[in-house]
């Protein structure tokens, strides 16, 4: 057999394409399943598997099971509004060389179902979705905190289902490393039953009560968007919308417009368009794009001449942002550009240890609690959209600073609307300036690594 993982970095996500004797399937594909289908060109794909209505991307099964032949599979409990061959619990999916056992896995939503594949009646692959997880669980909140304690209860007993299959079987969930779905921070994409039996703070829970405070005691916030992801995979996700993009002047964009810089971060902070959104075409710019614009809002994009268009609006159309109206490449005729400064954490460091300057930590509240840099004020990037903090004076400039840099640059657009100066430091963030102040050496220090969906 053969199992191939196709990774989005910016959702934290992975599909698989299983094959065994020429006969596949897939497992939890994405919106773009262009990748997906050259894959298996050669294969002779049965099933397309989905272990839930997805809360964090539009789902691409019901396209690629169109493109490859295969039959859509979907938890028998979805109630989706197309056709799709429900997934009973235990009613094995005959697939020729091997068979599919869908197992009832409740918790991170009711309906989710796990899909344990079987070659010679011996179980060989799990293929969990957001049910356990490398190191971790789906969490449990997703579909509001009032189900939250019901479906955390679900999820424990759907983990010891799981937890008693066979050591050998292979782990492959859905969600993964920088999902904002997991209930914790999550591993590598793959592992096995029994690694995750001996390792798994989550399989060493002996009581549902004991769980439940942990799957619930520290959840971190989560994307807007997720709240239309539901909705548009149970009526029917349509399929990946065109990638290409007309070029449009300065004097072009509409009127109900979110302007998206794309840009690398010096030359939006060298000019930028007025009320524009600064976010470097990086993995995570389709989620951050999707968690800070109103749904589906039109979108025009300022990028670089040879700039990948076509990878941005991809991110965009993966969490259903699918009008990207135009591109603008040359904003010099624009009746007028805005600016701010870029500074290397020393500069920071320095003015730290010479005076009081004003700096705004924009991580998440997780981040904040572990460390901080006294007398920061703290505002998580996503709140800045109902206002800046009242603790900030209007007429000082504000240090901005993140993990690395990444969501500082998405900081300045709600900055310069109310008329703040931003300063927004680069190269390293809170523990880089941490260690440079405790630092008795005269060396700048390094900077500190930064995760790749908390930059």
């Amino acid at each position: 057999m053969n199992v191939t993982t196709f990774v989005t970095p910016g959702l934290g996500d992975s599909t698989y394409l299983f094959d065994h004797q020429g006969v596949g399937l897939a497992v939890d594909p994405q919106r773009d399943i262009d990748r997906f289908v050259d894959a298996s060109s050669s294969l002779d794909t049965r099933f397309v598997l989905e272990t839930h209505l997805h809360n964090d991307y539009v789902s691409g099964g019901r396209s690629l099971a169109v493109a490859t032949g295969a039959e859509l599979v979907l938890p028998a409990a979805s109630g989706a509004a197309f056709d799709y061959r429900p997934a009973f619990h235990l009613e094995d999916l005959n697939a020729g060389p091997f068979a599919v056992r869908p197992i009832h896995t409740p918790g991170h939503t009711p309906e989710h179902v796990s899909y344990l594949v079987l070659v010679d009646d011996e179980p060989v692959a799990l293929f969990s979705g957001g049910s356990l997880l490398v190191g971790s669980a789906g969490r449990c909140d997703l579909l509001g905190i009032a189900r939250a304690d019901s479906l955390a209860r679900l999820q424990y007993g759907s983990l010891a289902r799981l937890a008693a299959l066979p050591d050998p079987v292979a782990l492959y969930p859905t969600h993964g490393a920088g999902s904002f779905c997991t209930s914790s921070v999550a591993g590598t994409a793959a592992s096995t039953i029994g690694h995750e039996r001996r390792t798994s703070s989550v399989l060493s829970h002996t009581t549902p009560e004991s769980f439940i405070v942990a799957a619930l005691g520290d959840l971190q916030p989560y994307p807007d968007y997720y709240a239309f992801m539901g909705p548009i995979n149970l009526a029917g996700p349509q399929p990946m919308p065109p990638t290409s993009v007309p070029a449009i002047a300065v004097n072009d964009v509409p009127n109900d417009a979110e302007v998206v810089d794309m840009r690398p971060q010096a030359a939006f902070a060298a000019g930028h368009l007025p009320g524009s959104h600064g976010m470097e075409l990086e993995d995570q710019m389709g989620v951050w794009a999707g968690w800070l614009l109103p749904f589906d809002a039109p979108i025009v994009l300022v990028a670089n001449p040879g700039q990948d268009i076509e990878n941005a609006v991809t991110q965009l159309a993966r969490v259903g942002f699918d009008t990207v109206v135009g591109t603008i490449t040359d904003i010099s005729r624009a009746p007028e550009l805005a600016s701010y400064r870029l500074a290397p954490f020393a500069e920071l460091i320095a003015a730290l240890r010479s005076g009081s300057p004003q700096i705004l930590d924009v991580r998440a509240p997780d981040e904040r609690a572990a460390a901080s840099i006294p007398g920061s004020v703290h505002a998580y990037l996503p709140d800045l959209r109902t206002g800046v903090p009242s603790e900030l004076d209007p007429e000082r400039p504000v240090w901005v600073v993140c993990g690395g840099g990444y969501r500082s640059e998405m900081a300045v657009h709600y900055l310069e609307r109310v008329g703040f100066e931003p300063i927004v430091v680069t190269g390293g963030g809170v523990e880089a300036v941490l260690a440079g102040l405790h630092s008795t050496s005269t060396d700048q220090p390094a900077a500190a690594p930064a995760s790749m969906s908390q930059s």
